[in-house]
């Protein structure tokens, strides 16, 4: 059956270290990125976006930003979808 089973979705999120983090501007506002939303496309590639919260602190929208192109961040990436898929092999069934 496993192999009929259609998933349409597998995404992760991931804390960006301190030292990797960076801000990005939408709409006038200064946000400071510390998520990364980790996806699995159905080719098999990743997709990331990253998401934060403003500088000037209060309740910023839901919104995403482009990842830089940079080696580390390349990296980040790669080792949580490697540490996401250990983590999924290991599930132990619904707790």
């Amino acid at each position: 059956m496993s192999g009929d089973l259609e998933v349409s979705a597998l995404a992760v999120n991931v804390v960006i270290p301190e030292a990797l983090r960076w801000t990005d501007t939408r709409r006038g506002q200064e946000f400071s990125l510390t998520t990364l939303n980790v996806r699995l496309l159905p080719d098999g590639h990743l997709a990331v976006k990253a998401y934060g919260r403003p500088v000037g602190g209060g309740r910023g929208a839901y919104v995403s930003f482009p990842v830089p192109d940079r080696p580390e961040l390349a990296a980040l990436v790669s080792d949580a979808a490697d540490r996401a898929g250990e983590l999924w092999a290991a599930h132990r069934g619904l707790g």
